[in-house]
């Protein structure tokens, strides 16, 4: 569905300029900008995937990954086409970088199917928008949100990091929690595989945990591209600076569109997690199943607090939000669901 869009001005010529992204892309009459959704008709930027959704399924708050938000709870997954990034790994290519068949929904049809859901299995306290970039929503997005909001559910995002300034300041009082996806801790990775920058994800990481929005990341490691000590170190160390509570998440990486490196070991997931811990509280290791991976330690006296299998919680030991042997209170958004 077309939707006029907004983060844009009109330029010589008939020409757009969108800036709701760092691309800032200069857009000719009948084109499209990187994130091919973001159409100039007749010199007005228009919005091709406003009410397009390609996904929609009741997940596990774990899946995103989201681990100290509401655990145990249950989101209303959402998401459409279209991406601002095109990385050579990407996991979700189908939906992101080609336009599947999708059907048309109002921001008030997934507001009111979360409500049902929530009235009907009790657990379920939010949307989550995923799947595709969700920057490049942005519109549907904020309406959205506002909706959301306004019944009481939690909003969610689970994004690449790359959005302007205007659109973080205009996001950031209707989201609860994100996950940001950091491709590497190297500018040369994210030009020549991502076709971005790193360093205006770290500022969209920056400004949410400044302002109070819980933030976790999610770090792919793939061999040979970014597993380097040295990468995940210095992404650990600079995110101690802001706050050692934030979780980091080392994803296992599977071949996926163009790129065709192995699967990544285990043994240098548990390496890296362990370069991650000198300096973070929480660092889990995720899309690989092995006891221990997923859960939930104290930082202070190191008692198993949550424990996960796959994506979703088998066991948890928190009381009132406390470690039950230190006592020490976890971080953590809302109760725990079991």
């Amino acid at each position: 569905m077309a939707r006029e869009a907004r983060f844009w001005s009109a330029e010589q010529d008939g020409r757009v300029r969108c800036v709701l992204c760092p691309h800032n892309c200069l857009i000719l009459p009948d084109k499209t900008g990187i994130c091919r959704v973001r159409e100039n008709v007749g010199g007005h930027l228009v919005s091709r995937n406003y009410g397009c959704l390609t996904s929609v399924a009741l997940d596990p708050v774990e899946k995103k990954p989201l681990y100290h938000v509401e655990p145990g709870s249950l989101l209303l997954s959402v998401g459409s086409f279209g991406c601002n990034f095109k990385c050579e790994f990407c996991q979700n290519w189908s939906i992101s970088q080609e336009e599947p068949r999708h059907v048309t929904l109002s921001p008030s049809d997934v507001v009111r199917m979360a409500q049902e859901q929530r009235n009907l299995k009790g657990n379920v306290t939010g949307i989550a928008y995923t799947y595709n970039e969700p920057t490049v929503w942005m519109e549907f997005i904020l309406e959205c949100a506002r909706m959301a909001k306004d019944a009481g559910m939690r909003n969610v995002l689970i994004t690449n990091g790359y959005m302007s300034r205007e659109a973080r300041e205009e996001v950031l009082p209707l989201v609860d929690a994100l996950n940001v996806d950091v491709k590497a801790w190297d500018e040369g990775f994210y030009r020549e595989l991502a076709h971005g920058r790193l360093e205006p994800v770290l500022r969209t990481i920056e400004t949410f945990v400044k302002e109070g929005v819980w933030v976790e990341v999610t770090y792919l490691v793939i061999p040979g591209k970014n597993d380097d000590q040295g990468q995940v170190r210095g992404l650990a160390e600079w995110l101690r600076s802001l706050d050692s509570g934030i979780p980091l998440h080392l994803s296992r990486y599977f071949p996926a569109y163009r790129s065709r490196e192995p699967v990544t070991p285990l043994p240098t997931l548990e390496t890296l997690k362990t370069v991650a811990d000198q300096f973070l509280h929480f660092v889990y290791i995720g899309n690989a199943w092995k006891k221990g991976y997923a859960d939930t330690v104290c930082p202070e006296c190191k008692e198993v607090l949550i424990e996960r299998g796959g994506m979703e919680i088998e066991v948890s030991h928190v009381v009132d939000g406390s470690c039950p042997k230190c006592h020490r209170k976890l971080e953590l958004v809302g109760k725990v669901w079991v």
